[in-house]
């Protein structure tokens, strides 16, 4: 059938589905990491007229931009920071309406993932909250669904999580939010390498609702 795959760079979704026989494609405003059937701009160009991709999809994984949704980010809502972040709580409202546009297209069904966030209260709980150590991966990154028409995802490999320690502080971190703290430097693009998808749970996508 042929699958969507919204506000994905990586293609890790993509290509799970693809590797079932799908036709699968990615969409998102940067190219994609790995040559596909990729659409680079914005997904409600698709929503608007399906031809970009040939038709009509089945299903629809959205990644939406969780930048101003997520609940670390509440600390910059907070009147002090202001002047730095003038325009916060519009941008957060915009990604909301966006988040929504996810949820409320016109496919029979839909997967929506974020990270713990506001959509929780804006718009209701998630059906499901997934870890990587649940699907062969041992990080610890929370991360909630929304699903429309589809079954939740049943773990496939549940290993024991890995932490690493911080030296200054001696708190718990995950591998990924650890290797991309900002300690290690500004030449590692945070928001790109702590989005992408891990394999086993794209597999597991790809195996359970394809």
């Amino acid at each position: 059938m042929k699958i969507l795959v919204a506000c994905e760079f990586s293609g890790a979704v993509r290509e799970a589905f693809k590797a079932k026989g799908h036709d699968a494609w990615s969409c998102d405003l940067i190219p994609s990491e790995i040559p596909g059937k990729h659409y680079c701009g914005d997904i409600l160009d698709i929503f608007k007229d399906f031809s970009i991709i040939g038709g009509k999809p089945k299903l629809i994984v959205a990644h939406p931009d969780c930048t101003y949704l997520t609940v670390s980010g509440n600390r910059w809502m907070n009147s002090k920071y202001s002047a730095k972040f003038p325009n916060r709580q519009q941008q957060r409202y915009h990604a909301q309406e966006f988040f929504m546009e996810m949820i409320n297209a016109p496919i029979d069904q839909i997967a929506v993932e974020n990270p713990i966030g506001v959509m929780s209260t804006f718009y209701r709980k998630p059906d499901q909250i997934i870890q990587p150590w649940q699907f062969g991966h041992p990080e610890t990154k929370a991360t909630c669904l929304w699903l429309k028409g589809l079954p939740k995802l049943i773990p496939t490999k549940i290993v024991t999580p890995e932490y690493i320690i911080g030296k200054k502080d001696g708190k718990k971190y995950s591998p990924i939010h650890y290797m991309t703290a900002k300690s290690h430097g500004k030449d590692i693009n945070r928001k790109k390498e702590r989005s992408r998808t891990y394999k086993g749970i794209a597999e597991a996508m790809a195996n359970q609702w394809g």
